[in-house]
């Protein structure tokens, strides 16, 4: 963190330029407007999921409601990290920042996309324990243990790998024009815009990106193999039917997910920041964590009694 420091301190003297999600004027008012709105509702959305798990313990007080209320969490702290320079770009484009800006914009999107790729690993180790080892479970999803899987996902993963990537970048010489054609201070821009040797830092880059992504997507795959398995052995169809729909609503949001971040992330290359990575970046910044509370609680009858009471509907 020090190192971090020392490095952001030496170049706070340059400012990079934002192109923006779209260089197009005629649309740019209607995008801000969309955006400004999804916002708006991606908070609203995970504020609710927070206040109903909180507020109703007693109902909704299994593991997987204290993951999701963590992922919720992470969410709104996601996408308060990009969103904001997306808005301004689109109000004002091309946009200023400045190195510093920049830099801290990169640790908070690192560490909290890690973050989520470690939660939600853990939320399907839950789903694999409840349903391939259920006599078990409350042993196995203890208070500790789930604290325990929830700190080292927020402190140990995002936290220390975050530093380490940041660290890399953030060592480089930028010569200019420090352009990036993007909408937030992300990996594969800021590698693009150097100007030293850099073989090294783009090591450092691949190889966290397939540990961290590769490694949590081959744990929540090892997990739904073993529930497949037991699923298949079960006599009867309509207790396979009902343990498949607990997973069902974690499989979509982890199949979006990890499907346009490994596409994005996980290569070796020099890469060029395209309006494809700005659609695919929308996609896992804006997309997912709007749709994320819809698809958890839309099939989830705990739920649903819960809004319902909260609402006074019966």
């Amino acid at each position: 963190m020090e190192r971090f420091l020392q490095l952001s301190n030496r170049s706070t003297d340059q400012d990079f330029i934002l192109l923006g999600l779209s260089a197009r004027k005629d649309i740019r008012v209607g995008l801000f407007v969309i955006f400004l709105t999804l916002y708006l509702l991606i908070l609203l959305e995970n504020m609710l999921v927070l206040y109903l798990i909180s507020s109703h313990r007693e109902l909704l007080h299994k593991p997987m409601y204290f993951f999701l209320g963590n992922l919720s969490c992470l969410e709104m702290c996601y996408v308060s990290v990009t969103m904001p320079s997306l808005l301004m770009g689109l109000r004002s484009s091309p946009c200023r920042i400045s190195y510093s800006s920049c830099m801290a914009q990169l640790f908070l999107f690192i560490s909290l996309i890690v973050t989520k790729c470690t939660l939600l690993s853990s939320m399907a180790y839950d789903r694999y324990v409840a349903i391939c080892c259920p006599l078990h479970y409350q042993v196995l999803m203890r208070p500790q243990v789930c604290w325990g899987l929830a700190l080292s996902s927020w402190m140990l993963g995002g936290l220390l790998v975050s530093v380490v990537k940041t660290t890399c970048i953030a060592s480089l010489s930028y010569c200019g024009p420090n352009v990036l054609n993007h909408f937030f201070c992300d990996v594969s821009p800021l590698l693009n815009l150097s100007c030293t040797h850099m073989a090294l830092t783009e090591l450092v880059d691949f190889i966290s990106a397939i540990v961290i992504f590769s490694g949590s997507l081959l744990v929540s795959l090892a997990s739904y193999v073993a529930i497949g398995r037991v699923l298949i052995q079960m006599p009867s169809a309509a207790a396979s039917h009902k343990a498949l729909s607990t997973c069902a609503s974690h499989l979509l949001v982890m199949g979006i997910f990890y499907s346009v971040v490994l596409f994005t992330y996980s290569r070796p290359s020099h890469i060029k920041s395209t309006d494809l990575n700005k659609v695919l970046s929308v996609i896992y910044t804006v997309a997912t964590p709007m749709c994320s509370p819809i698809i958890y609680c839309l099939r989830n009858r705990e739920v649903h009694a819960v809004l319902k009471k909260t609402l006074h509907l019966y």
